[in-house]
């Protein structure tokens, strides 16, 4: 399966609300997955979303055992994530550092609701219902945020701590985007 363009900040798609997939354990839906994979991984990412290479449809993949730019973050669940839905278990913000592969080169400090619940389905529509917090918790928010067109930067309420990634870590990958 072929590495997609990822789309930047600025590029409208970015901003529209993904459809719910109908479809499950079809050959397109499968494809779509193996898209987001090779893309995430040769971005080097923590987690993707389908309207970050063009497809209006609630899918979103994230994980990992360790990920260079987050050298610090604990391993996060490999998970293929359709439709999915958020409740908030924790109300209490905690704020993190993000990035984002649509945002490339820039990181933010981003509140977050530190528990969570999230639901959905796998590619097979076999359901998934888990509870995170932390690290996880925050990659699941922030991939979520793709299907109703919100990018992180939209979130940050402070900025005098966003700025290039180079500049903020001196030694982190410059690459580092996500």
């Amino acid at each position: 399966m072929p590495v997609r363009p990822i789309l930047k900040m600025g590029d409208a798609r970015l901003l529209r609300i993904a459809r719910p997939v109908e479809a499950f354990d079809t050959p397109a839906l499968h494809a779509l997955i193996a898209d987001l994979r090779e893309t995430m991984a040769a971005a080097n990412g923590a987690g993707i979303a389908a309207p970050q290479i063009g497809v209006d449809l609630a899918v979103v993949i994230f994980g990992f055992e360790r990920n260079e730019r987050y050298p610090d973050a604990p391993p996060v669940p490999q998970t293929v994530l359709v439709n999915p839905r958020i409740d908030v278990l924790d109300a209490s913000e905690e704020e993190g550092w993000e990035g984002c592969l649509s945002v490339p080169g820039l990181r933010g400090i981003v509140p977050r609701a530190r528990r969570i619940r999230y639901a959905g389905f796998d590619e097979r529509g076999t359901p998934i219902e888990r509870e995170a917090e932390g690290f996880h918790a925050r990659v699941v928010q922030h991939e979520c945020d793709h299907l109703i067109g919100t990018l992180y930067p939209m979130r940050v309420r402070d900025f005098t701590r966003f700025g290039y990634t180079d500049i903020l870590f001196p030694g982190l990958d410059p690459a580092s985007d996500d």
